[in-house]
């Protein structure tokens, strides 16, 4: 026998056995090459959402504009209306733009740390990315917040859509019923119902100044992994630093995984300590314990989590230790261990 025959041939081995089944290797990235597709597909399909939205806001807007400035008659009221229209409009493409950043952040850490990987050896995934990937899939969450979505909807489309709105109608009070000679003629023109002109005019301004605030005091909410080159600082990149063996991806989850403490009271706490560590790759703290009444002589087994890992665990404890409970609490940070590091590099 040779020494290269004698060496054990990892090609085939399963990526995980559930059942009799197992998957392989070539299993496992055909897998991964759909998943990538679907979330691809949605995406595309939640950005072909957020373009309509925009252009109702573009043709509403049009069409507004051009009955208040052809039909002399036609009150300024109807400029005003548009804007209630483009606000709904605006909170519309927020939630969409909030749904798209869901599909775009799974596409994003899969191309970084799956795919990247793979092209660009020895890249090393971060460790904790297919943990990320399986609490997106279990637990999908909105990757950023609603005033992060508004505000950059409001930079990239409708703060320059408000703009020729307000334009607009200025220039509706200032020609219309006739061409004004003061400025304090648009104060009358602004009048309208039982409404004078001043607080017209103020109510205006302050929505005006409203969306100038939410537009610029977003800026520093950076959680969007859609964006290009902006939120990932690729141009900064010093890639023979990022390709070394040390290294992770430059991607970061936008949301941290969940990490819990959990709490198994045992009476066979040796067999259930081998099999989280043999299994789980987990430690365990052991905390010798007593009943309160029945001073029975028990032990508790203290071990950090993340989300994903909790049904595993459970299902190991009951088959080593069924008369055992397990409780599960949120942590709000863990360091070290296979979690967080302890010091930063």
């Amino acid at each position: 026998m040779t020494e290269e025959s004698s060496k054990p041939d990892h090609t085939h081995e399963p990526v995980w056995t559930y059942r009799g089944y197992e998957l392989h290797a070539g299993e496992f990235n055909t897998a991964m090459v759909h998943l990538f597709r679907a979330e691809v597909s949605r995406a595309n399909v939640w950005r072909q959402r957020l373009d309509t939205t925009t252009n109702w806001a573009v043709i509403t807007t049009g069409a507004v504009v051009s009955l208040a400035f052809t039909q002399a008659e036609v009150s300024h009221l109807v400029i005003l209306l548009n804007l209630l229209l483009l606000t709904i409009f605006l909170i519309t493409e927020a939630r969409r733009y909030r749904y798209y950043e869901l599909w775009s952040s799974r596409v994003r850490m899969m191309e970084t740390d799956f795919f990247a990987a793979m092209l660009v050896p020895p890249f090393k995934p971060a460790p904790d990315w297919a943990e990320g990937m399986a609490e997106s899939l279990l637990q999908p969450e909105f990757p950023i917040s609603e005033l992060e979505a508004l505000g950059r909807r409001l930079r990239r489309n409708y703060l320059w859509i408000y703009l020729i709105v307000g334009i607009a109608w200025l220039a509706k009070l200032s020609l219309f019923p006739k061409p004004i000679r003061l400025i304090s003629e648009i104060v009358e023109h602004a009048g309208v119902g039982g409404l004078n002109g001043e607080l017209v005019i103020s109510v205006v301004a302050g929505f005006y100044i409203f969306l100038f605030l939410l537009t610029f005091m977003t800026i520093g909410l950076r959680r969007a992994s859609g964006e290009v080159l902006t939120d990932y600082g690729i141009g900064d990149i010093n890639f023979e630093k990022t390709f070394s063996k040390d290294k992770k991806a430059w991607f970061k989850n936008p949301r941290r995984r969940q990490q819990l403490l959990t709490l198994i009271v045992t009476d066979n706490p040796e067999q259930v300590c081998q099999r989280i560590m043999e299994d789980m790759q987990r430690g365990a703290t052991v905390l010798p314990a007593e009943g309160a009444y029945t001073h029975t002589k028990r032990t508790v087994l203290m071990v950090a989590l993340t989300i994903t890992e909790v049904p595993q665990l459970k299902a190991l404890v009951a088959d080593v230790s069924p008369s055992s409970f397990v409780v599960v609490v949120p942590a709000k940070s863990v360091f070290g261990g296979g979690f967080m590091p302890l010091e930063e590099k």
